[in-house]
Protein backbone atom coordinates (compact mmCIF):
# COMPACT_ATOMS: atom_id res chain seq x y z
CA UNK A 1 0.00 0.00 0.00
CA UNK A 2 1.27 3.47 -0.91
CA UNK A 3 0.22 5.44 2.14
CA UNK A 4 0.10 9.25 2.04
CA UNK A 5 0.03 11.32 5.22
CA UNK A 6 -0.50 15.08 5.22
CA UNK A 7 0.62 16.56 8.54
CA UNK A 8 -0.51 20.05 9.54
CA UNK A 9 0.09 22.21 12.60
CA UNK A 10 -2.55 24.43 14.19
CA UNK A 11 -2.35 28.16 13.41
CA UNK A 12 -0.85 30.87 15.60
CA UNK A 13 -2.51 31.23 19.01
CA UNK A 14 -2.77 34.05 21.53
CA UNK A 15 -0.25 32.28 23.81
CA UNK A 16 2.13 31.90 20.82
CA UNK A 17 2.14 35.69 20.41
CA UNK A 18 2.97 36.10 24.11
CA UNK A 19 5.92 33.72 23.90
CA UNK A 20 4.29 31.35 26.39
CA UNK A 21 4.65 27.60 26.17
CA UNK A 22 1.29 25.89 25.88
CA UNK A 23 1.79 22.18 26.22
CA UNK A 24 -1.59 20.86 27.25
CA UNK A 25 -2.96 24.33 27.99
CA UNK A 26 -5.10 25.93 25.34
CA UNK A 27 -5.48 29.23 23.59
CA UNK A 28 -7.64 30.36 20.65
CA UNK A 29 -6.22 31.09 17.22
CA UNK A 30 -5.37 34.70 16.40
CA UNK A 31 -6.61 36.36 13.20
CA UNK A 32 -3.20 35.57 11.68
CA UNK A 33 -3.52 31.98 12.88
CA UNK A 34 -6.87 31.62 11.15
CA UNK A 35 -5.34 33.00 7.94
CA UNK A 36 -2.45 30.53 8.19
CA UNK A 37 -4.80 27.58 8.55
CA UNK A 38 -7.01 28.81 5.71
CA UNK A 39 -3.99 29.18 3.42
CA UNK A 40 -2.83 25.66 4.22
CA UNK A 41 -6.38 24.32 3.85
CA UNK A 42 -6.70 25.86 0.38
CA UNK A 43 -3.41 24.27 -0.71
CA UNK A 44 -4.35 20.93 0.81
CA UNK A 45 -7.70 20.93 -0.98
CA UNK A 46 -5.94 21.35 -4.33
CA UNK A 47 -3.76 18.29 -3.61
CA UNK A 48 -6.11 15.65 -2.23
CA UNK A 49 -8.88 15.25 -4.78
CA UNK A 50 -12.04 13.76 -3.26
CA UNK A 51 -11.93 14.52 0.48
CA UNK A 52 -14.22 11.57 1.20
CA UNK A 53 -11.36 9.20 0.34
CA UNK A 54 -9.34 10.52 3.27
CA UNK A 55 -9.42 9.91 7.00
CA UNK A 56 -8.84 12.96 9.18
CA UNK A 57 -7.24 12.73 12.62
CA UNK A 58 -6.72 15.54 15.11
CA UNK A 59 -5.25 16.28 18.48
CA UNK A 60 -8.13 16.85 20.91
CA UNK A 61 -6.73 20.18 22.11
CA UNK A 62 -8.87 23.20 21.24
CA UNK A 63 -6.35 25.02 19.03
CA UNK A 64 -5.94 21.90 16.90
CA UNK A 65 -9.69 21.30 16.68
CA UNK A 66 -10.32 24.94 15.72
CA UNK A 67 -7.79 24.49 12.91
CA UNK A 68 -9.26 21.13 11.93
CA UNK A 69 -12.73 22.63 11.61
CA UNK A 70 -11.44 25.27 9.17
CA UNK A 71 -9.66 22.58 7.16
CA UNK A 72 -12.75 20.36 7.06
CA UNK A 73 -15.01 23.23 5.98
CA UNK A 74 -12.59 24.12 3.19
CA UNK A 75 -12.26 20.65 1.73
CA UNK A 76 -15.88 19.60 2.25
CA UNK A 77 -15.29 17.01 4.96
CA UNK A 78 -17.72 16.39 7.81
CA UNK A 79 -16.03 17.60 10.99
CA UNK A 80 -18.07 15.03 12.94
CA UNK A 81 -16.10 12.27 11.17
CA UNK A 82 -12.75 13.54 12.48
CA UNK A 83 -11.05 11.03 14.77
CA UNK A 84 -9.70 12.82 17.83
CA UNK A 85 -6.72 11.05 19.34
CA UNK A 86 -4.94 11.92 22.59
CA UNK A 87 -1.71 10.49 21.18
CA UNK A 88 -1.54 13.50 18.83
CA UNK A 89 -1.67 16.09 21.64
CA UNK A 90 1.20 18.50 22.20
CA UNK A 91 4.13 17.47 24.37
CA UNK A 92 3.23 18.14 28.01
CA UNK A 93 5.60 20.68 29.58
CA UNK A 94 4.33 20.20 33.13
CA UNK A 95 5.01 23.09 35.49
CA UNK A 96 6.32 25.21 32.59
CA UNK A 97 2.95 25.42 30.82
CA UNK A 98 1.88 29.03 30.39
CA UNK A 99 5.33 30.44 31.17
CA UNK A 100 7.86 32.34 29.05
CA UNK A 101 11.48 31.29 28.65
CA UNK A 102 12.58 34.14 30.97
CA UNK A 103 10.17 33.03 33.68
CA UNK A 104 11.45 29.46 33.40
CA UNK A 105 15.09 30.56 33.51
CA UNK A 106 14.42 32.66 36.60
CA UNK A 107 12.68 29.91 38.59
CA UNK A 108 14.54 26.80 37.40
CA UNK A 109 17.98 28.00 36.22
CA UNK A 110 19.81 24.73 36.90
CA UNK A 111 17.30 22.65 34.93
CA UNK A 112 18.46 24.33 31.73
CA UNK A 113 22.09 23.32 32.24
CA UNK A 114 23.36 20.87 29.64
CA UNK A 115 20.40 21.61 27.35
CA UNK A 116 20.01 23.50 24.10
CA UNK A 117 17.31 25.38 22.20
CA UNK A 118 15.84 22.12 20.95
CA UNK A 119 15.74 19.67 23.86
CA UNK A 120 15.21 21.75 27.00
CA UNK A 121 11.44 21.10 26.95
CA UNK A 122 12.07 17.63 28.30
CA UNK A 123 13.54 18.93 31.58
CA UNK A 124 10.20 20.39 32.69
CA UNK A 125 9.08 19.29 36.18
CA UNK A 126 6.09 16.96 35.78
CA UNK A 127 6.52 17.18 32.01
CA UNK A 128 6.65 14.46 29.40
CA UNK A 129 9.86 12.68 28.41
CA UNK A 130 11.04 12.40 24.82
CA UNK A 131 10.79 8.61 25.01
CA UNK A 132 7.19 8.83 26.23
CA UNK A 133 6.26 11.03 23.27
CA UNK A 134 8.04 8.69 20.85
CA UNK A 135 6.14 5.76 22.33
CA UNK A 136 2.68 7.28 21.90
CA UNK A 137 3.39 8.58 18.40
CA UNK A 138 4.92 5.29 17.30
CA UNK A 139 1.78 3.60 18.59
CA UNK A 140 -0.39 6.03 16.61
CA UNK A 141 1.58 5.51 13.40
CA UNK A 142 1.25 1.76 13.83
CA UNK A 143 -2.51 2.11 14.34
CA UNK A 144 -2.96 3.86 10.97
CA UNK A 145 -0.56 1.72 8.94
CA UNK A 146 -3.45 0.24 6.93
CA UNK A 147 -5.12 3.59 6.20
CA UNK A 148 -4.03 4.68 2.70
CA UNK A 149 -4.91 8.39 2.86
CA UNK A 150 -4.42 10.28 6.11
CA UNK A 151 -4.72 13.94 7.09
CA UNK A 152 -3.54 14.77 10.60
CA UNK A 153 -3.64 18.04 12.53
CA UNK A 154 -1.31 18.28 15.48
CA UNK A 155 1.26 20.59 17.09
CA UNK A 156 4.75 22.00 16.69
CA UNK A 157 6.89 19.81 18.92
CA UNK A 158 4.70 16.74 18.47
CA UNK A 159 4.86 17.22 14.70
CA UNK A 160 8.65 17.39 14.79
CA UNK A 161 8.88 14.13 16.69
CA UNK A 162 6.27 12.44 14.50
CA UNK A 163 8.25 13.30 11.38
CA UNK A 164 11.44 12.16 13.05
CA UNK A 165 9.94 8.76 13.81
CA UNK A 166 8.54 8.47 10.29
CA UNK A 167 11.88 9.23 8.63
CA UNK A 168 14.01 7.34 11.19
CA UNK A 169 15.84 10.49 12.29
CA UNK A 170 18.03 10.79 15.36
CA UNK A 171 16.55 12.75 18.26
CA UNK A 172 18.82 15.76 17.74
CA UNK A 173 17.85 15.94 14.06
CA UNK A 174 14.12 15.47 14.67
CA UNK A 175 14.03 18.31 17.18
CA UNK A 176 15.51 20.73 14.64
CA UNK A 177 12.80 20.17 12.02
CA UNK A 178 10.68 23.10 10.80
CA UNK A 179 7.64 24.03 12.90
CA UNK A 180 6.43 27.04 10.90
CA UNK A 181 2.67 27.54 10.90
CA UNK A 182 2.52 28.47 7.20
CA UNK A 183 3.86 25.13 5.97
CA UNK A 184 2.62 21.55 6.10
CA UNK A 185 4.14 18.21 5.21
CA UNK A 186 3.56 15.27 2.90
CA UNK A 187 4.86 11.98 4.24
CA UNK A 188 5.31 9.15 1.74
CA UNK A 189 7.77 6.26 1.45
CA UNK A 190 9.72 7.47 4.52
CA UNK A 191 10.30 10.82 2.82
CA UNK A 192 9.06 14.21 3.99
CA UNK A 193 8.12 17.03 1.62
CA UNK A 194 7.48 20.58 2.83
CA UNK A 195 4.50 22.29 1.19
CA UNK A 196 3.98 26.05 1.36
CA UNK A 197 3.23 28.96 -0.97
CA UNK A 198 6.82 28.56 -2.19
CA UNK A 199 5.97 25.02 -3.33
CA UNK A 200 6.32 24.71 -7.13
CA UNK A 201 2.64 24.02 -7.76
CA UNK A 202 1.61 27.29 -6.11
CA UNK A 203 3.69 29.90 -7.92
Amino acid sequence: MNQIIYLLRHGETVLNTQGRYQGELDSPLTAIGIEQVQQNADMLKSLIGDSQQWQVFSSPLGRALQSTEIICNTMGYDFNNVQQDNRLAEVAVGDWAGLTTKEIEHTWPTLLDQTDHYNWFFNAPNGESYDAVVSRLTDWLDSIKDVPKVIVISHGLTGRILRGIYADLAKEDALKLDVSQDVFFKLTHKNIQNISLAFDDFY
